[in-house]
């Protein structure tokens, strides 16, 4: 049981990652249209320490994932990455205020069916 922490920590740390820098980004408003304001407009994002983290996050992640890999089978550990999907899904609408609506949340609960009967066997 202890192994499923690396896919845990495969998870939490993705969805900080893909959170912090929806965060970040949106605090910085449309990307213009402009290649040189564009160019701008990256370099300020990627110098944001916050918006930097979500992308240590992903490194962190692929290193619990490698981890994992070393424990489970591809075929069974992969189905939980969905849990990337409903944890942002769920977050992004308290965080963000983004729409939670009924198809959304159906679609989300046939994910978790899904995960369910992928991690079987």
């Amino acid at each position: 049981m202890i192994n499923y922490l690396y896919i845990l920590g495969t998870v939490l740390f993705t969805v900080y990652g893909q959170l912090i820098i929806k965060s970040r980004v949106s605090l910085q408003g449309s990307l213009p249209d402009g290649i040189l304001e564009k160019l701008f407009f990256l370099l300020k994002l990627f110098l944001d320490p916050l918006l930097l983290s979500g992308f240590f996050a992903a490194f962190i992640a692929s290193l619990f994932w490698m981890a994992a890999m070393t424990k489970f089978d591809l075929s069974h550990a992969y189905p939980f990455m969905a849990l990337n999907f409903i944890f942002v899904f769920i977050l992004s609408g308290f965080l963000f205020n983004e729409s939670i609506t009924f198809l959304k949340v159906f679609g989300l609960t046939m994910v978790v069916f899904g995960i369910v009967v992928g991690s079987q066997g």
